[in-house]
């Protein structure tokens, strides 16, 4: 019998591929209607999203398939709905931070940030999230998680040290000499040494986490990949003292290993939480804000109303949202890890110039960090002006009915696609290095030699080449992004988002406040263990008919419902970052879930309270348009 279960399990995946689409196919064939055709497909894909038994990027593609088959819609309107407007401004950001990391550039900003703060551990916890949660808004949250977690690790391991050196200097040379007890992380050293940077394998996602949730493979260096990574509670026995009776620690000892084994829990987990709170920021930040203006767009254009929804009134809204998340954030893992004393030393008993030698240590770590990436080059420069041009133009395009550089072409003609790939292109193009004629007007006959003056001129290299965009554009994620618009197309044009809206009318009494508390709490609850594209996506058509159907801009619920989709903090495979810090050793998935589930019943209050006060002033959550008025009231 067990052996029939064990073969069972190995197929899962082609018994889920095969046996859903046969069980469900009742549903088109008896019914057949449009709206349980549309409704075939769409469970079908939502089954294949949630259990992955098919690459979440494949599954994508059914609407190309199933669509003209079924007669839900054509092949060549389905088509379209992989090359919108949308996906050409998200591909224009991703070259552009494909740059960025390509020439370290993120780097240098997360160090330069942490310099700024200083080096005591409260502040630089506050450090180490801001350079993460900046990043994290232009490029992929996977790469910034990757490339912060070795520098906390570093930075917790040098703590450790000079924690160390402090007690032995307190104890005394020869007592320690001849008592060495291990140390208390040393497990953790035989997982990632602090240099070590993460191994992203697969298609590198840009979270812009959606493409986070497509689930990489973590892999540590010097780690069997076969092998679990070792937690806590894992650990050997406890190491005895040479010569030593019983437990040869000191409850004050043990109480300063317990303060810095919070300090490391709180430290790692500020790196993740910061990645996934900063994709809220912007537009571009992350998969669902993506999903959102796709789907706003199709929705207001099929009521004849211009979609609100465009960089500068998102990040309007989103980065002080963002912002409130982060100090929240913040003060909770401060709170969680570290309790009400100050967390700033791993123990009461420590002296004063014990804290200034740790700080002057720690100061050292990043300074020699920053230093080795050294002095600024005219690539980095150069990525700079650009990435701050592009920012500039999207932010000034449309400034909510002030007017912006959009309005120089005809109407409609520029889009926030149009600057990124405008930027985009210029990359491919312009020289990593100063063109040699520049150079030699600044250096003296004198100082050539005769090599130099006979060496011909030198092929100028681009900041950018196809084949790093070839290797690091996560293409997954626009097939990704196109699938779930094209479903959403489907929904609209079968009429089954008008049916599903129909059955919602039951929460038409339900408090406008009090559902949308329950919008974002079943979707940051869903986003923890699938795709928060995917998740999204599957929101978006019931939530527009159900504001729709009960007298609600659909904004309202479609914004918040898609920021909440990215409330993944719970768990380690909810979102790449938290499995790449968890990979790391010093969280365990206790303390992953105890933590998260305290930022989620924190954040989504914040939510809804930037939806009552900024989302008003921003997008008008309190206007039922007359256009959606009078079209609920004609199909009645």
């Amino acid at each position: 019998m067990s052996s029939v279960w064990q073969h069972v399990k190995a197929s899962r995946t082609v018994l889920l591929i095969l046996i859903v689409p046969l069980a469900l196919l009742p549903l088109p064939l008896v019914v057949n209607e449009s709206e349980a055709k549309c409704a075939y497909v769409v469970i079908v894909m939502a089954v294949y999203w949630i259990s992955e038994c098919v690459p979440m990027s494949a599954t994508a593609l059914l609407p190309l398939v199933l669509f003209p088959l079924l007669g839900v819609l054509p092949g060549s309107i389905t088509a379209k709905e992989y090359m919108s407007d949308t996906l050409m401004m998200s591909l224009g950001g991703l070259i552009v931070a494909t740059a960025i990391e390509t020439w370290n550039l993120h780097k240098r900003i997360a160090l330069r940030i942490m310099m700024f703060v200083g080096p005591e551990p409260r502040w630089l916890m506050l450090g180490m999230m801001l350079a993460t949660w900046f990043l994290s808004m232009w490029i992929s949250n996977t790469a910034t998680t990757a490339m912060m977690i070795p520098i906390t690790e570093a930075i917790l391991q040098q703590l450790k040290t000079t924690t160390k050196k402090s007690e032995e200097a307190m104890k005394g040379t020869n007592e320690i000499g001849m008592n060495e007890v291990a140390a208390p992380d040393q497990e953790y050293s035989q997982i990632v040494e602090p240099d070590q940077q993460v191994q992203i394998v697969g298609p590198e996602l840009n979270s812009h986490e959606a493409a986070p949730d497509l689930r990489n493979e973590i892999v540590v260096p010097g780690v069997n990949p076969d092998e679990k990574i070792k937690s806590e509670t894992d650990s050997s026995p406890p190491i005895q003292e040479v010569g030593a009776q019983g437990d040869n620690r000191d409850i004050t000892e043990q109480q300063e290993d317990a303060t810095f084994r919070r300090l490391c829990k709180g430290m790692s987990l500020s790196v993740c939480y910061a990645a996934n709170t900063g994709g809220i920021a912007t537009l571009t930040g992350t998969g669902p804000n993506l999903v959102c203006k796709g789907f706003s767009d199709q929705l207001f254009a099929e009521y004849g109303i211009k979609s609100p929804i465009n960089f500068a009134t998102w990040m309007g809204f989103g980065l002080p949202l963002s912002a409130c998340m982060l100090v929240v954030c913040w003060l909770w893992l401060q709170l969680a890890f570290l309790g009400y004393r100050k967390f700033a030393r791993c123990s009461r008993q420590q002296a004063g110039t014990h804290d200034e030698d740790q700080s002057k240590r720690v100061k050292a770590i990043v300074r020699s960090e920053y230093e080795n990436l050294g002095p600024i080059s005219f690539a980095e420069g150069s990525l700079m002006f650009w990435f701050v041009t592009l920012v500039l133009l999207w932010l000034t395009r449309d400034v909510g009915g002030v007017g912006g550089w959009g309005d120089a072409f005809p109407s409609g003609m520029a889009s926030d696609s149009t600057a990124s790939i405008s930027i985009a292109f210029i990359l491919f193009f312009y020289p990593s290095t100063p063109p040699a004629i520049l150079v030699r007007r600044h250096r003296s006959e004198k100082h050539q030699s005769a090599s130099d003056i006979n060496k011909g001129p030198e092929k100028l290299v681009p900041l950018l080449n196809w084949e790093v965009i070839h290797k690091k554009i996560p293409w997954g994620l626009l097939l990704l992004l196109g699938g779930g618009y094209a479903m959403a197309r489907g929904c609209q044009e079968s009429g089954l988002s008008q049916w599903i809206g129909e059955k919602l009318e039951v929460f038409k009494e339900v408090n406008h406040w009090g559902m949308l508390f329950i919008i974002c709490y079943i979707a940051a609850a869903t986003t923890e263990v699938t795709s928060n594209s995917a998740i999204s996506t599957l929101l978006m058509p019931i939530l527009s008919r159900l504001a729709l159907n009960t007298g609600v801009n659909p904004l309202a619920y479609l914004i918040s419902g898609t920021i909440s989709c990215s409330l993944a903090f719970m768990l380690p495979v909810a979102t790449p970052p938290n499995a790449i810090v968890f990979s790391y050793g010093r969280v365990r998935i206790i303390d992953m879930i105890l933590a998260g589930l305290g930022m989620n019943l924190l954040a989504v209050p914040l939510v809804v309270l930037a939806a009552g006060t900024l989302g008003d002033a921003i997008f008008e959550f309190k206007t039922f348009h007359e256009a959606f008025r009078n079209r609920s009231m004609s199909t009645i």
